[in-house]
């Protein structure tokens, strides 16, 4: 009998628990506020950058950043809705080889530990956006 009881504790404690509401990948990164550093860290990054600047130094930075921080926040389920170009649409021309892409997430991942966040919260991140490659890949 004391082990049932026991047991039914253990459950109900651990029922408990998983009922807090799950956060949003959008609130694990502190909503708009945390896209908008991430965001402004990797654009350092790749402003500091050699090997893949030149993909960008023609580039609207501000047009840049807004879009860019529309599309993370759609990605995240954020409250946005992205209305800019198609990632094909942005990229075409633009030559875009494997080696400079992996590159370019190495930057974006470089940004997401500045920032401090969790690796799992990077994982999430980095697969809502790995579909997009074919996209942007183009040789």
């Amino acid at each position: 009998m004391r082990v049932f009881i026991l047991f039914l504790l253990a459950t109900s404690v651990l029922a408990g628990c998983s009922s807090k509401p799950k956060q949003s990948l959008y609130q694990q990164i502190n909503g708009n506020a945390g896209i908008e550093k991430l965001v402004d860290s990797f654009i350092y990054q790749i402003g500091n950058d050699r090997q893949v600047f030149h993909y960008f130094e023609h580039s609207n930075i501000t047009h840049f950043r807004q879009g860019f921080i529309s599309h993370l926040c759609a990605l995240t389920n954020g409250p946005c809705e992205y209305k800019g170009d198609s990632m094909v649409a942005i990229h075409t021309g633009m030559n875009i080889n494997e080696k400079d892409f992996n590159h370019v997430v190495d930057l974006l991942i470089n940004a997401m530990d500045e920032q401090s966040i969790p690796h799992p919260v990077q994982n999430k991140i980095i697969s809502k956006m790995a579909p997009l490659r074919s996209e942007i890949i183009k040789i």
